[in-house]
C-alpha cells in the first residue's frame, strides 16, 4: 500500500521561508535592501498567507499576535499615506507664498516700524494706523543724529490707517518718525507707526519666499506686511 509522507515541521518552515524569500525579491532587488520598511500590505498579506499554509498542526499560530502584525502594518500604511498628503499640502502652500510674494514686486508696503527712508528724490512715505478720530495729528521726522527735521500738522484725521509723504529729506537717508495725536477732547490717540519699503524682488535661498526691499540689505517676511500702499509715487 502507497503510503502518503505528511511534511515535517522543518519541511515546512523551510517552504515558508522559500515563499518568503521568493516574495521579497522584487523589493529587495528595486531597493537595494531587505529592510521590512520596503515592503507593501500586499508583501505583508502574502507573507502571512504563507505562515499560515505552513504553520504546525500542534503550533498554530497565535490570533493575538496575528492582530498585532495586522494593527502594525495598518499603521504603517497610515503613516505613508499620511506622510504623502502633508508632502503634497507643503508643495501647495510653496506655491501660493511665492503667488503671494511675487504680486508685491514694484509696489509699497507697509511694516510695523518708525523708518523713514527718503528716495531719490528726497521724498519719504509714511505711513500710521489711528486707534480712534483725531481732532489735531503730528508727525515729527528726526535726523539720524537724533535731531528734529521737521514736524508735519496733519490735521484732524479719521480712525484707521493713514499715509503721508515727506520731501525734505536727502536721498538715500533714513530718518525715522513719531506721530502725536489728540481727540476733540484732547485725549490721547494711540498711534501704530509703520515703515515703508518699496519692494524690489523676490528672496527664495530660505525656506520660504521673503521680500527684497529698497533701502536696507534684510528681506521681510511676507507675513510681516500690514498692508500695500500700491506703487510708489
Amino acid at each position: 500500500m502507497t503510503s502518503l509522507a505528511v511534511p515535517s515541521s522543518s519541511a515546512a518552515a523551510a517552504s515558508a521561508a522559500s515563499v518568503a524569500a521568493s516574495t521579497t525579491a522584487p523589493t529587495s532587488s528595486s531597493s537595494g535592501s531587505g529592510s521590512a520598511s520596503s515592503l507593501t500590505q500586499a508583501d505583508f498579506l502574502q507573507l502571512l498567507t504563507a505562515q499560515l499554509k505552513y504553520q504546525s498542526p500542534t503550533n498554530p499560530a497565535d490570533p493575538t499576535q496575528m492582530a498585532s502584525e495586522f494593527a502594525a502594518i495598518s499603521t504603517v500604511e497610515g503613516i505613508n499615506g499620511l506622510n504623502t498628503k502633508l508632502s503634497a499640502l507643503s508643495t501647495s502652500t510653496g506655491a501660493s507664498q511665492m503667488a503671494q510674494a511675487s504680486a508685491l514686486v514694484g509696489k509699497q508696503v507697509a511694516v510695523n516700524g518708525d523708518s523713514l527712508l527718503a528716495g531719490s528724490s528726497g521724498t519719504a512715505e509714511g505711513a500710521f494706523n489711528l486707534a480712534g478720530g483725531t481732532a489735531s495729528t503730528a508727525v515729527t521726522i528726526i535726523n539720524p543724529d537724533g535731531s528734529i527735521a521737521d514736524t508735519l500738522n496733519l490735521g484732524a484725521l479719521s480712525a484707521g490707517q493713514q499715509s503721508f509723504s515727506w520731501n525734505g529729506g536727502v536721498a538715500g537717508t533714513n530718518y525715522t518718525y513719531s506721530v502725536t495725536a489728540a481727540d476733540s477732547s484732547n485725549a490721547v490717540v494711540s498711534v501704530t507707526p509703520y515703515s515703508v519699503y518699496t519692494v524690489q524682488g523676490v528672496n527664495v535661498s530660505g525656506g520660504t519666499p521673503t521680500l527684497n526691499v529698497a533701502g536696507t540689505s534684510a528681506t521681510l517676511p511676507v507675513s510681516s506686511v500690514q498692508t500695500v500702499l500700491g506703487a510708489p509715487s
